[in-house]
């Protein structure tokens, strides 16, 4: 009779080892090289893939069961908040137009990091990172589909939130954060991490995550905040993702320094960039304010920003290119940003509005050396020409976009707010125009990549966004209201002026805030 042979059960560190690395082999019939081609190509080298560190520490099985648990939980919340119309409980109809932004502009970027992520998850020859990425990818889509759950409770009252995918393909600001994510994962596996993991997740994510839930709880909004805080302990893993891959490439070979460096460089510009829209929806959106865009840049960026790079100087890392400039735009792109929207609020698929007295001497309070100085006079003018004969003012002109992060020209010089920042470069004959000198030198780094990016001014004036049975060129055509109807938006209904529209009044009937005939607001 054979013996019996007593399996021994594996330990924690055992399994977690042989459910991800152990899956690993090494090819026979086709060489590795051959199998794993794209984490060479960007000049990346790497002598002992075994150096990676694991982030995530967990295998599948496990991984299903700690979600599974924060989904009932999650979706318990969500359900109790439309049973109980939290829809009505927040502080102001305003508020919701943040989620619209959100919704428009962050939501669809979870599909993208999952899409990223899970090519990034194929590209690797070492079976730590393929991991990694690939268990990121999963996060990732799951945070895209709690925050459509949650926030579509909202379009079931409100507009400016019916078209949000349309919307990110097609509207002239979503291309900011679209050409972002599309710039990010077509380049290699390597700068995709470096991009995503690193300088959005590690450097950038807190500015957007944790003022942005903390005001969506100060104004009422409890679905919000339970999917932000049931997303932002997966953020803590994919932070930890961020700063492993920069460490292992830079400890891999002194080769991989200046090549790292350049990313950051390009990639922290490019996160800014992105975080204006961000700086606007948290100065200017929210009703009730927890802190100001300049306190959270001071707190998340500057401080702890500042501590990383300073650990990151051992292995001959600096701070990024333009960090002095971001440090002193803190003070600035959130008011230039509401200006340029306020004008364009009628291209746009949310409200706008003048702040209130109150709300401007709360900004006058957290920006004493430019607001009142640069911005508050600008706002009082359009609220006295509101007011007037000639009403509410838009600008019927199309903007410039910058090339490559794609805002309009809206920023100034570094230590003059008085001028707009311009800059321009010629490649193959072609004139393209850039916001700083950063995105000018991202673009004469790799023109070829920039030269074909999809500008949304460009595409309107070269008739690429009218409907079909239109010819922009006709007499008598309003060209903003035929693209506007391209865009599937609702000409004032979805945007325009906030004091005028459906949802300021819904909600002031719904909540019955609505005064007696005869009384004054």
């Amino acid at each position: 009779m054979d013996t019996r042979v007593v399996k021994k059960k594996l330990g924690l560190k055992e399994r977690y080892a042989a459910m991800t690395r152990g899956l690993h082999w090494e090819t026979t019939y086709q060489p590795m090289d051959k199998v794993f081609p794209y984490d060479k190509y960007e000049g990346i080298v790497v002598h002992d893939w075994d150096k990676w560190e694991d982030p995530f520490r967990l295998t599948m099985d496990a991984y299903w069961k700690y979600q599974g648990e924060k989904e009932k939980k999650l979706y318990a919340v969500i359900e109790a908040f439309a049973q109980n119309h939290g829809e009505l409980g927040v502080t102001d109809a305003r508020y919701i137009n943040a989620l619209k932004l959100f919704i428009q502009g962050v939501t669809p970027l979870e599909y993208y990091a999952h899409r990223g992520f899970a090519h990034a998850g194929r590209q690797f020859t070492g079976a730590g990172a393929r991991v990694a990425a690939q268990m990121q990818a999963v996060d990732e889509l799951r945070h895209f589909q709690t925050e459509t759950h949650a926030i579509s409770h909202y379009n079931k009252y409100y507009n400016g939130l019916h078209n949000a995918n349309h919307w990110f393909d097609n509207v002239w600001y979503l291309s900011v954060p679209k050409s972002f994510f599309e710039d990010a994962y077509t380049g290699g596996p390597f700068e995709f991490l470096t991009a995503v993991s690193f300088s959005f997740e590690y450097v950038l994510t807190n500015l957007l995550f944790v003022p942005f839930m903390s005001g969506a709880a100060h104004n009422g909004d409890l679905s919000t905040v339970t999917f932000g805080f049931s997303a932002q302990s997966d953020e803590s893993r994919h932070m930890t993702l961020g700063i492993e891959c920069i460490k292992f490439m830079l400890e891999q070979d002194p080769q991989n320094v200046p090549i790292v460096q350049r990313w950051m460089d390009k990639w922290f510009w490019r996160g800014y960039r992105l975080l204006t829209l961000v700086a606007m929806m948290q100065d200017y959106m929210l009703p009730k304010r927890v802190m100001s865009w300049k306190e959270a840049w001071e707190m998340y960026a500057e401080a702890n920003g500042g501590a990383l790079f300073a650990d990151l100087a051992r292995y001959g890392i600096r701070k990024p290119k333009g960090w002095d400039q971001a440090c002193e735009g803190k003070d600035h792109i959130s008011h230039q940003a509401w200006a340029t929207f306020y004008q364009y609020g009628h291209a746009a698929a949310f409200h706008t509005w003048i702040p209130s007295k109150d709300e401007m001497d709360w900004l006058s309070s957290k920006y004493p050396d430019t607001f009142d100085r640069y911005y508050r006079p600008r706002l009082e003018h359009w609220a006295r020409q509101a007011e007037g004969k000639e009403g509410r003012w838009y600008n019927q002109i199309l903007p410039m976009l910058c090339q490559v992060c794609q805002v309009p020209m809206l920023f100034t010089e570094h230590g003059d707010p008085t001028q707009i920042a311009f800059r321009e470069t010629t490649y193959h004959g072609m004139k393209y125009h850039f916001c700083s000198d950063h995105c000018c030198e991202i673009f004469e780094h790799e023109p070829k990549k920039y030269s074909q990016a999809w500008l949304p001014v460009h595409q309107i004036y070269q008739g690429a966004c009218y409907p079909e049975d239109i010819n922009p060129a006709s007499p008598g055509d309003s060209p903003v209201r035929e693209v506007m109807r391209y865009y599937g938006i609702h000409g004032g209904e979805d945007n325009g002026e906030f004091s005028t529209s459906e949802d300021r009044q819904h909600f002031r009937s719904w909540s019955g805030r609505m005064k007696p005939q005869g009384h004054q607001e």
